[in-house]
């Protein structure tokens, strides 16, 4: 295992070094008055490179609140994300803010509770650029119309009630199932891998930032948090790795349609579900660069085990300043020691409670 670490990265810093060199400046003479608007490479395509951020507050399924509304009003839009972007706004709690019916409760989901406080949030999570919502739709989902999740087919509603089943805390004195052992946690709690990282990736709740490097033959995309290596995309037109083999980011294969470059992601594990998704989740991303500042990226997830029809999400990348630091989250993380002993307390507690109980009778 050390040694396959010590060559990976080796070959990072031999695709570093190159990236390097391709990233050199481009005369400007070498674009024309048309090209101009569009930053490229010195080999001609779009150039993607550079630090980008997913930050937004529009969430992935429209609010139900807001029914058929697609799009805000430009008043709507300016009024929210003022109220967003204030002094003192908890941006975890505030996440839910377009979901609120009245101003009242959509200011009182802004501010950080006085209850349980482990960070203040409205202040090791408030960025340089406040977090506001970066378009008028109501919702990342744009097809279907109804701006969400489409339902799950009969054989997918059975295992995601099984999986919950299996990660509730059970009233009962026995142990509950997800409490078990750490193998029994989850996959973010144990570091393996977060929900946003994809594919498909999602905005996450926080450091948000991601890298992409490309050269003639590969792009990588690298996300601040993330529990995966980076991901390396060929874009040689090699065929995708047998169906064998499966990985916790699926297979990657990119291609260029224009100036839009296609990735297409198979052959995930059976550990990784995306809402739900099963391995034979099929992921379409799409990242166009729209102007110095912005990428539209989009993707859609096709998956017939799981969804009655495919679904497709759209947002932008917008530029930042790096750099992008590291996200150190572990296997070893001690929390999840603390979690079972917890666990352990409250069973033996339980346990003492229905002895106790049993010789008062």
């Amino acid at each position: 295992m050390k040694q396959r670490h010590v060559l990976y990265g080796v070959m990072v810093a031999a695709f570093v070094a190159a990236v390097a060199m391709a990233m050199a400046p481009i005369p400007a003479l070498a674009q024309s008055a048309d090209e101009s608007s569009m930053p490229r490479t010195a080999w001609g395509h779009p150039d993607l490179q550079g630090y980008w951020t997913s930050s937004t507050y529009t969430p992935l399924e429209r609010p139900e609140s807001l029914a058929d509304q697609a799009l805000l009003s430009e008043e709507e839009l300016a009024r929210l994300n003022e109220l967003l972007t204030a002094e003192g706004v908890d941006p975890l709690r505030a996440r839910g803010a377009l979901a609120a019916e009245t101003e009242e409760e959509r200011l009182e989901r802004t501010r950080q509770t006085q209850e349980n406080i482990h960070y203040d949030n409205s202040i090791w999570l408030r960025e340089n650029q406040p977090r506001q919502l970066t378009t008028r739709r109501t919702s990342l989902i744009v097809d279907p119309p109804n701006g969400r999740i489409p339902p799950l087919v009969p054989s997918a509603r059975e295992r995601e009630a099984l999986r919950r089943a299996e990660s509730r805390w059970l009233t009962t004195n026995i142990s509950p199932q997800s409490f078990d052992s750490h193998e029994t946690r989850t996959l973010q709690e144990r570091c393996l891998v977060w929900r946003h990282e994809g594919p498909p990736m999602l905005p996450p709740s926080y450091n948000d930032l991601m890298q992409i490097l490309q050269t003639e033959d590969y792009v990588v995309v690298m996300q601040e948090m993330r529990e995966n290596d980076a991901r390396i995309i060929p874009l040689d037109g090699r065929p995708h790795l047998p169906d064998s083999m499966r990985e916790w980011s699926g297979d990657s294969r990119g291609r260029w349609e224009g100036d839009t470059l296609v990735v297409e992601s198979v052959n995930f594990n059976a550990k990784v579900h995306f809402n739900g998704s099963s391995t034979g989740l099929h992921v379409v991303e799409r990242f166009t660069r729209i102007d110095d500042e912005n990428i539209s990226y989009e993707f859609t997830v096709t998956d017939p085990g799981t969804w009655v029809r495919p679904w497709s999400v759209e947002y932008p990348l917008m530029k930042r300043e790096g750099p992008l630091y590291e996200y150190a989250c572990h296997e070893g993380n001690y929390d999840a020691r603390h979690i079972l002993e917890v666990a352990r307390n409250l069973d033996r507690a339980a346990a003492a409670e229905t002895s106790q109980g049993e010789e008062s009778r």
